[in-house]
Protein backbone atom coordinates (compact mmCIF):
# COMPACT_ATOMS: atom_id res chain seq x y z
CA UNK A 1 0.00 0.00 0.00
CA UNK A 2 3.15 2.07 0.94
CA UNK A 3 5.05 1.29 -2.33
CA UNK A 4 2.02 2.19 -4.21
CA UNK A 5 1.12 5.01 -2.28
CA UNK A 6 4.93 6.67 -2.74
CA UNK A 7 4.40 5.57 -6.60
CA UNK A 8 1.61 7.63 -7.45
CA UNK A 9 3.46 10.48 -5.14
CA UNK A 10 6.52 10.26 -7.92
CA UNK A 11 3.98 10.73 -10.81
CA UNK A 12 2.62 13.26 -9.60
CA UNK A 13 5.82 15.29 -8.40
CA UNK A 14 7.27 14.21 -11.68
CA UNK A 15 4.04 16.06 -13.26
CA UNK A 16 4.54 19.28 -11.57
CA UNK A 17 8.45 18.95 -12.28
CA UNK A 18 7.37 18.86 -15.79
CA UNK A 19 4.79 21.66 -15.47
CA UNK A 20 7.47 23.64 -13.67
CA UNK A 21 10.27 23.28 -16.85
CA UNK A 22 7.38 23.88 -19.30
CA UNK A 23 6.77 27.59 -17.18
CA UNK A 24 10.12 28.32 -17.26
CA UNK A 25 10.53 28.31 -20.66
CA UNK A 26 7.52 30.45 -21.01
CA UNK A 27 9.04 32.96 -18.27
CA UNK A 28 11.98 33.56 -20.75
CA UNK A 29 9.91 34.53 -23.86
CA UNK A 30 7.18 36.59 -21.86
CA UNK A 31 7.65 40.28 -20.75
CA UNK A 32 8.31 39.64 -16.46
CA UNK A 33 7.42 43.62 -15.97
CA UNK A 34 6.62 47.16 -17.44
CA UNK A 35 7.20 50.72 -17.01
CA UNK A 36 5.66 53.49 -18.13
CA UNK A 37 6.32 57.44 -18.12
CA UNK A 38 3.56 60.03 -19.24
CA UNK A 39 3.29 63.48 -19.16
CA UNK A 40 1.19 66.41 -20.89
CA UNK A 41 3.42 66.62 -23.60
CA UNK A 42 2.73 62.87 -24.28
CA UNK A 43 -1.24 63.10 -24.80
CA UNK A 44 -3.29 60.36 -24.10
CA UNK A 45 -5.04 60.34 -27.77
CA UNK A 46 -1.31 59.25 -28.93
CA UNK A 47 0.43 58.19 -26.33
CA UNK A 48 -2.20 55.99 -24.71
CA UNK A 49 -0.03 53.51 -22.19
CA UNK A 50 2.71 56.38 -22.20
CA UNK A 51 6.01 55.62 -23.24
CA UNK A 52 5.80 52.17 -22.25
CA UNK A 53 8.93 49.03 -22.15
CA UNK A 54 8.70 45.80 -21.24
CA UNK A 55 11.22 43.96 -19.12
CA UNK A 56 11.91 40.78 -20.47
CA UNK A 57 14.79 37.95 -18.87
CA UNK A 58 17.04 38.78 -21.87
CA UNK A 59 16.34 42.44 -22.72
CA UNK A 60 14.25 45.47 -22.81
CA UNK A 61 12.16 45.60 -25.27
CA UNK A 62 9.27 48.30 -27.00
CA UNK A 63 5.97 47.78 -24.66
CA UNK A 64 4.33 51.01 -27.35
CA UNK A 65 1.59 49.66 -30.09
CA UNK A 66 0.89 51.23 -33.66
CA UNK A 67 -1.64 54.25 -33.36
CA UNK A 68 -4.25 53.81 -35.70
CA UNK A 69 -7.92 56.47 -35.37
CA UNK A 70 -9.70 59.19 -37.05
CA UNK A 71 -6.53 61.63 -36.59
CA UNK A 72 -3.66 59.15 -35.67
CA UNK A 73 -2.34 57.35 -38.48
CA UNK A 74 1.07 55.65 -37.68
CA UNK A 75 3.11 53.48 -40.29
CA UNK A 76 5.08 51.65 -37.36
CA UNK A 77 4.77 52.14 -33.23
CA UNK A 78 7.22 54.60 -31.53
CA UNK A 79 10.43 53.27 -30.51
CA UNK A 80 9.30 53.77 -26.72
CA UNK A 81 13.18 52.39 -25.51
CA UNK A 82 15.27 54.84 -27.16
CA UNK A 83 12.27 57.43 -26.71
CA UNK A 84 12.48 56.70 -22.77
CA UNK A 85 16.35 56.61 -22.94
CA UNK A 86 16.06 60.25 -24.90
CA UNK A 87 13.82 61.71 -21.68
CA UNK A 88 15.69 59.98 -19.20
CA UNK A 89 19.62 61.50 -20.51
CA UNK A 90 18.16 65.00 -19.78
CA UNK A 91 18.54 64.19 -15.95
CA UNK A 92 21.58 62.32 -16.41
CA UNK A 93 20.57 59.07 -16.82
CA UNK A 94 22.35 56.25 -18.55
CA UNK A 95 20.52 54.31 -21.22
CA UNK A 96 18.25 51.84 -20.51
CA UNK A 97 20.63 49.09 -22.06
CA UNK A 98 23.38 49.71 -19.51
CA UNK A 99 21.04 48.17 -16.72
CA UNK A 100 22.02 44.14 -16.20
CA UNK A 101 24.05 43.36 -19.03
CA UNK A 102 25.70 40.31 -17.07
CA UNK A 103 22.20 38.93 -16.57
CA UNK A 104 20.64 39.71 -19.82
CA UNK A 105 23.52 37.97 -21.55
CA UNK A 106 23.63 34.78 -19.17
CA UNK A 107 19.59 34.27 -19.04
CA UNK A 108 19.47 31.75 -21.28
CA UNK A 109 21.71 29.36 -18.87
CA UNK A 110 20.30 30.37 -15.61
CA UNK A 111 17.28 29.15 -16.91
CA UNK A 112 18.47 26.22 -18.43
CA UNK A 113 19.90 25.54 -15.30
CA UNK A 114 16.77 26.13 -13.54
CA UNK A 115 15.23 23.50 -15.86
CA UNK A 116 18.04 21.23 -15.06
CA UNK A 117 17.79 21.57 -11.32
CA UNK A 118 13.97 21.08 -11.37
CA UNK A 119 13.94 17.79 -13.50
CA UNK A 120 16.53 16.81 -11.16
CA UNK A 121 14.34 16.97 -8.00
CA UNK A 122 12.10 15.66 -10.24
CA UNK A 123 14.24 12.16 -10.08
CA UNK A 124 14.07 10.18 -7.02
CA UNK A 125 16.93 7.94 -7.01
CA UNK A 126 20.10 9.75 -5.65
CA UNK A 127 22.58 8.57 -8.76
CA UNK A 128 19.86 9.14 -11.23
CA UNK A 129 19.52 12.46 -10.37
CA UNK A 130 23.64 13.32 -9.93
CA UNK A 131 23.70 11.34 -13.53
CA UNK A 132 20.51 13.95 -14.46
CA UNK A 133 22.33 17.22 -13.15
CA UNK A 134 25.98 16.45 -14.45
CA UNK A 135 24.77 15.77 -17.98
CA UNK A 136 22.31 18.68 -17.97
CA UNK A 137 26.03 21.05 -16.61
CA UNK A 138 27.87 19.67 -19.37
CA UNK A 139 25.39 20.38 -21.70
CA UNK A 140 24.97 24.14 -20.22
CA UNK A 141 29.00 24.75 -19.17
CA UNK A 142 29.40 23.47 -23.13
CA UNK A 143 27.08 26.05 -24.45
CA UNK A 144 28.10 28.97 -22.13
CA UNK A 145 31.73 28.10 -23.19
CA UNK A 146 30.93 28.57 -26.98
CA UNK A 147 29.21 31.36 -26.84
CA UNK A 148 31.44 33.95 -24.64
CA UNK A 149 34.52 32.43 -25.76
CA UNK A 150 34.60 30.89 -29.18
CA UNK A 151 34.97 33.45 -32.86
CA UNK A 152 31.34 33.51 -33.78
CA UNK A 153 30.09 32.20 -30.77
CA UNK A 154 26.54 34.39 -30.73
CA UNK A 155 25.24 32.00 -33.10
CA UNK A 156 24.77 30.11 -30.27
CA UNK A 157 23.16 33.02 -28.03
CA UNK A 158 19.15 33.69 -28.55
CA UNK A 159 17.70 35.92 -31.03
CA UNK A 160 15.84 37.83 -28.63
CA UNK A 161 18.88 38.93 -26.71
CA UNK A 162 20.43 39.90 -30.24
CA UNK A 163 17.38 41.83 -31.00
CA UNK A 164 17.65 43.70 -27.91
CA UNK A 165 20.97 44.55 -28.21
CA UNK A 166 20.59 45.70 -31.59
CA UNK A 167 17.76 48.01 -30.98
CA UNK A 168 19.59 49.44 -27.92
CA UNK A 169 22.46 50.78 -30.40
CA UNK A 170 19.13 52.79 -32.34
CA UNK A 171 18.94 50.59 -34.96
CA UNK A 172 16.17 48.89 -37.60
CA UNK A 173 15.85 45.56 -35.60
CA UNK A 174 13.42 44.16 -37.81
CA UNK A 175 9.40 44.63 -37.62
CA UNK A 176 6.93 41.91 -38.14
CA UNK A 177 4.60 44.82 -39.65
CA UNK A 178 6.79 45.69 -42.29
CA UNK A 179 4.63 45.97 -45.29
CA UNK A 180 5.17 43.82 -48.60
CA UNK A 181 7.27 46.33 -50.28
CA UNK A 182 9.59 47.15 -47.26
CA UNK A 183 12.32 44.36 -46.34
CA UNK A 184 13.29 43.97 -43.10
CA UNK A 185 16.60 43.95 -41.19
CA UNK A 186 16.88 39.92 -42.01
CA UNK A 187 15.47 40.26 -45.33
CA UNK A 188 17.92 43.44 -46.48
CA UNK A 189 21.43 41.60 -45.35
CA UNK A 190 20.27 38.87 -47.73
CA UNK A 191 19.69 40.83 -50.28
CA UNK A 192 22.54 42.66 -50.20
CA UNK A 193 24.43 39.01 -49.84
CA UNK A 194 22.81 38.68 -53.16
CA UNK A 195 23.66 41.72 -54.84
CA UNK A 196 27.10 41.12 -53.56
CA UNK A 197 27.61 37.37 -55.78
CA UNK A 198 25.77 39.22 -58.79
CA UNK A 199 28.13 41.92 -58.90
CA UNK A 200 31.05 39.14 -58.50
CA UNK A 201 29.65 37.81 -61.14
CA UNK A 202 28.13 34.21 -59.40
CA UNK A 203 25.57 32.86 -60.79
CA UNK A 204 22.31 31.64 -58.11
CA UNK A 205 20.56 32.40 -55.14
CA UNK A 206 22.24 32.86 -51.61
CA UNK A 207 21.86 29.85 -49.52
CA UNK A 208 18.41 29.61 -48.27
CA UNK A 209 17.84 29.72 -44.42
CA UNK A 210 14.57 29.60 -42.41
CA UNK A 211 13.28 32.71 -41.08
CA UNK A 212 14.78 32.33 -37.47
CA UNK A 213 18.09 31.72 -38.98
CA UNK A 214 18.03 34.73 -40.66
CA UNK A 215 16.80 36.85 -38.49
CA UNK A 216 19.77 36.35 -35.39
CA UNK A 217 22.11 36.14 -38.46
CA UNK A 218 21.00 39.70 -39.61
CA UNK A 219 20.87 40.91 -36.04
CA UNK A 220 24.83 39.94 -35.93
CA UNK A 221 25.32 41.28 -39.29
CA UNK A 222 24.28 44.74 -37.80
CA UNK A 223 26.01 44.07 -34.70
CA UNK A 224 29.48 43.09 -36.66
CA UNK A 225 28.61 46.52 -39.01
CA UNK A 226 28.61 49.03 -36.00
CA UNK A 227 31.24 47.26 -34.10
CA UNK A 228 33.85 47.76 -37.00
CA UNK A 229 32.56 51.07 -37.42
CA UNK A 230 32.74 51.89 -34.11
CA UNK A 231 36.57 50.64 -33.80
CA UNK A 232 37.41 52.76 -37.12
CA UNK A 233 36.07 55.73 -36.02
CA UNK A 234 37.83 55.47 -32.49
CA UNK A 235 40.82 54.49 -34.46
CA UNK A 236 41.46 51.07 -32.82
CA UNK A 237 42.41 47.76 -34.30
CA UNK A 238 40.19 45.46 -32.59
CA UNK A 239 38.54 42.88 -34.77
CA UNK A 240 35.16 41.72 -35.05
CA UNK A 241 35.32 38.08 -33.29
CA UNK A 242 31.57 37.40 -32.99
CA UNK A 243 31.86 36.11 -29.23
CA UNK A 244 29.93 36.69 -26.93
CA UNK A 245 32.34 38.35 -24.30
CA UNK A 246 33.22 40.61 -26.96
CA UNK A 247 29.69 41.65 -27.34
CA UNK A 248 29.03 42.16 -23.96
CA UNK A 249 31.98 44.50 -23.01
CA UNK A 250 32.00 46.45 -26.35
CA UNK A 251 28.23 46.82 -26.33
CA UNK A 252 28.42 48.00 -22.31
CA UNK A 253 30.93 51.08 -23.41
CA UNK A 254 29.07 52.17 -26.29
CA UNK A 255 26.12 52.29 -24.46
CA UNK A 256 27.59 54.21 -21.45
CA UNK A 257 28.82 56.88 -23.94
CA UNK A 258 25.91 57.22 -26.11
CA UNK A 259 24.80 60.83 -24.49
CA UNK A 260 27.85 61.37 -21.78
CA UNK A 261 31.23 60.22 -23.69
CA UNK A 262 33.46 60.75 -21.00
CA UNK A 263 36.32 57.71 -21.52
CA UNK A 264 38.01 58.62 -18.00
CA UNK A 265 34.58 58.05 -16.41
CA UNK A 266 33.47 54.78 -19.00
CA UNK A 267 37.26 52.96 -18.70
CA UNK A 268 37.00 51.67 -14.83
CA UNK A 269 33.21 50.98 -15.87
CA UNK A 270 33.73 49.09 -18.23
CA UNK A 271 37.14 46.78 -16.86
CA UNK A 272 34.84 46.40 -14.16
CA UNK A 273 32.30 44.86 -16.38
CA UNK A 274 35.00 42.63 -18.00
CA UNK A 275 35.94 41.39 -14.76
CA UNK A 276 32.02 40.83 -13.23
CA UNK A 277 31.35 38.90 -16.75
CA UNK A 278 34.64 36.41 -16.24
CA UNK A 279 33.08 35.77 -12.34
CA UNK A 280 30.06 35.34 -13.39
CA UNK A 281 31.17 32.25 -15.62
CA UNK A 282 33.97 30.44 -13.67
CA UNK A 283 31.09 31.02 -10.61
CA UNK A 284 28.21 29.34 -12.50
CA UNK A 285 31.16 26.65 -13.58
CA UNK A 286 31.80 26.24 -9.68
CA UNK A 287 28.05 26.00 -9.07
CA UNK A 288 27.36 23.13 -11.17
CA UNK A 289 30.00 21.30 -10.15
CA UNK A 290 28.64 22.23 -6.47
CA UNK A 291 25.42 21.04 -7.36
CA UNK A 292 26.43 17.47 -8.82
CA UNK A 293 29.06 17.09 -5.83
CA UNK A 294 26.76 18.38 -2.96
CA UNK A 295 23.78 16.17 -4.21
CA UNK A 296 25.78 13.14 -4.36
CA UNK A 297 27.50 13.10 -1.13
CA UNK A 298 24.56 15.39 0.90
CA UNK A 299 21.12 14.25 0.32
CA UNK A 300 19.75 17.55 1.97
CA UNK A 301 21.42 19.30 -0.48
CA UNK A 302 19.02 18.07 -3.28
CA UNK A 303 16.42 20.66 -1.40
CA UNK A 304 17.93 23.58 -3.21
CA UNK A 305 17.05 21.85 -6.30
CA UNK A 306 13.51 23.29 -5.65
CA UNK A 307 13.97 25.74 -3.88
CA UNK A 308 16.07 27.85 -5.91
CA UNK A 309 13.66 27.90 -8.39
CA UNK A 310 10.91 28.56 -6.37
CA UNK A 311 12.52 31.88 -5.48
CA UNK A 312 12.75 33.29 -8.82
CA UNK A 313 10.27 35.85 -8.46
CA UNK A 314 12.25 37.04 -5.26
CA UNK A 315 15.49 37.02 -7.00
CA UNK A 316 13.87 39.11 -9.66
CA UNK A 317 12.72 41.49 -7.82
CA UNK A 318 16.20 42.37 -6.20
CA UNK A 319 17.89 42.60 -9.08
CA UNK A 320 14.92 45.22 -10.67
CA UNK A 321 14.97 47.14 -7.51
CA UNK A 322 18.74 46.90 -7.16
CA UNK A 323 19.06 48.50 -10.64
CA UNK A 324 16.78 50.80 -10.55
CA UNK A 325 18.77 52.15 -7.21
CA UNK A 326 22.06 52.31 -9.69
CA UNK A 327 20.08 54.28 -12.16
CA UNK A 328 19.06 56.52 -9.72
CA UNK A 329 22.05 57.05 -7.88
CA UNK A 330 24.36 57.21 -10.81
CA UNK A 331 23.20 60.42 -12.57
CA UNK A 332 25.85 61.77 -15.28
CA UNK A 333 27.12 65.49 -14.28
CA UNK A 334 26.91 65.90 -17.84
CA UNK A 335 22.67 65.75 -17.68
CA UNK A 336 20.96 69.16 -19.27
CA UNK A 337 19.34 69.11 -15.82
CA UNK A 338 20.57 68.45 -12.47
CA UNK A 339 18.35 66.37 -9.88
CA UNK A 340 19.37 64.40 -6.59
CA UNK A 341 20.03 61.34 -6.72
CA UNK A 342 16.37 59.04 -6.20
CA UNK A 343 14.98 55.96 -6.13
CA UNK A 344 12.65 55.08 -9.19
CA UNK A 345 9.74 53.40 -8.57
CA UNK A 346 9.79 49.91 -8.04
CA UNK A 347 6.17 49.38 -7.64
CA UNK A 348 2.91 51.55 -8.25
CA UNK A 349 2.95 54.83 -9.48
CA UNK A 350 5.48 57.60 -9.00
CA UNK A 351 6.33 61.04 -9.93
CA UNK A 352 9.40 62.35 -11.59
CA UNK A 353 9.79 66.29 -12.76
CA UNK A 354 6.38 66.63 -14.60
CA UNK A 355 6.76 62.62 -15.60
CA UNK A 356 4.03 60.42 -13.81
CA UNK A 357 6.07 56.60 -13.68
CA UNK A 358 4.40 53.40 -13.72
CA UNK A 359 5.43 50.34 -12.90
CA UNK A 360 3.87 47.31 -12.50
CA UNK A 361 4.27 43.38 -12.75
CA UNK A 362 3.65 41.91 -16.71
CA UNK A 363 1.87 38.35 -17.28
CA UNK A 364 5.37 36.97 -16.83
CA UNK A 365 5.82 37.70 -13.23
CA UNK A 366 2.32 36.29 -12.63
CA UNK A 367 3.55 32.44 -14.38
CA UNK A 368 6.92 33.20 -11.77
CA UNK A 369 4.59 33.00 -9.14
CA UNK A 370 2.79 30.10 -10.48
CA UNK A 371 6.05 28.37 -11.00
CA UNK A 372 6.59 28.91 -6.95
CA UNK A 373 3.76 27.46 -6.65
CA UNK A 374 3.95 24.38 -8.76
CA UNK A 375 7.42 23.50 -7.26
CA UNK A 376 6.51 24.29 -3.78
CA UNK A 377 3.88 21.79 -4.32
CA UNK A 378 6.09 18.99 -5.68
CA UNK A 379 8.79 20.53 -2.72
CA UNK A 380 5.26 19.46 -0.01
CA UNK A 381 5.01 16.37 -1.78
CA UNK A 382 8.62 15.55 -1.75
CA UNK A 383 8.63 16.30 2.06
CA UNK A 384 5.61 14.10 2.97
CA UNK A 385 7.52 10.67 1.78
CA UNK A 386 8.89 8.89 4.00
CA UNK A 387 13.12 9.18 3.65
CA UNK A 388 14.80 6.23 0.84
CA UNK A 389 11.22 5.70 -0.42
CA UNK A 390 11.31 5.14 -4.05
Amino acid sequence: MNRANNSSKNILIAALCGVAVLLLMVIYFSPVWWVSLKAPNYPAEAFPDGIRIHFHMNGVFNGCKKQEGRQIQEDVALDCVHEMDTINHYVGMYPIAAGAPIERAFSPYLVSLLGVMVIGFAVRKRTMRVATLAVGSVVIAGWMFLTFHTEDGLKYQSEGYLKAMVTALDQDAGDSDSGPDQLSSSEAVIERLRESLRASGVEGEAPSQSPQARGKQAYIEHLRITFEKDQERRGRDVTWDGSGSQLVVWHYEKTLGRYFNNPEEIAPMVATLKAVSSVVFWSLITAMVALVVGTWMWRPFSWLLVLVPMALPVFFLIDYAGWLWWFGHNLNEMGAFTVKAFMPTVFGQGKVAQFSTHSYPHYGFGVMLLLSLVTGLAALLRRKQPEGAS
